[in-house]
């Protein structure tokens, strides 16, 4: 019987250690792809800037079908990034919101 316990008292310390590094790589991994997005989406902003054809601000949707990324995804890319700036579009006739742009801000 106290081979038993022994033996499951092993088999509990090795899931905590395996529970532990599947949480350190997965964290790490949501880490390192959320800066690939960020990256991503700064990088085609700032391409667009520098074409110099207009100020480089696009849509949300422009990026969604450009860069890949979600809606969700690119907001809070926006929100997150020192480099990316939000405009708020309104109608003329009403000043009611119509769209966000983002731009590339050194």
């Amino acid at each position: 019987m106290d081979d038993f316990r022994d033996c499951l008292g092993l088999v509990a310390n090795f899931a905590a250690i395996a529970t532990a590094f599947v949480a350190l790589v997965g964290s790490g991994w949501y880490v390192v792809e959320r800066c690939k997005k960020k990256h991503r989406l700064e990088a085609y902003l700032k391409a667009e800037r520098d074409k110099g054809a207009d100020k480089g601000q696009r849509s949300v949707l422009h990026l969604i079908a450009r860069v890949g990324l979600t809606e969700q995804e690119i907001l809070q890319v926006s929100f997150r990034s020192k480099h990316i700036g939000r405009v708020l579009t309104t109608n003329k006739a009403d000043g009611i919101a119509k769209d966000i742009l983002l731009e590339y801000r050194d």
